[in-house]
């Protein structure tokens, strides 16, 4: 069960104001999210003959990865300096930007 300081802590990653009132709905919706989320991860992925012959009426098609030949498309570095000459910040090829999450 996720406790009030979880979400929080939750709430000011995401920046959202959550008053103190609401801690408690707001645990409780967290709670059902998860469990939601634990029944769907139950869900197995057809096997074998059965992910080689495609959906029939009513099955929803099996989930594929497109896979691409590795190569490389252009030479490493060949756009660097463009980038960089266009972005408002940066030190030693890196580019910085502001920090947008913290650990309290």
């Amino acid at each position: 069960m996720a406790t009030t300081e979880e979400i929080r802590k939750l709430a000011a990653l995401a920046r959202i104001k959550v008053e103190d009132s609401e801690l408690e709905k707001f645990t409780k919706d967290f709670d059902a999210i998860i469990a939601y989320v634990e029944t769907v991860s139950t869900f197995e992925m057809p096997q074998g003959e059965a992910l080689r012959r495609g959906p029939t009426e009513g099955e929803k098609p099996a989930l594929r990865n497109v896979m691409r030949e590795d190569s490389e498309p252009h030479a490493t570095g060949a756009y660097t300096e463009k980038l960089i000459e266009q972005f408002p910040a940066s030190e030693n090829n890196a580019l910085l930007v502001k920090q947008i999450i913290s650990y309290e």
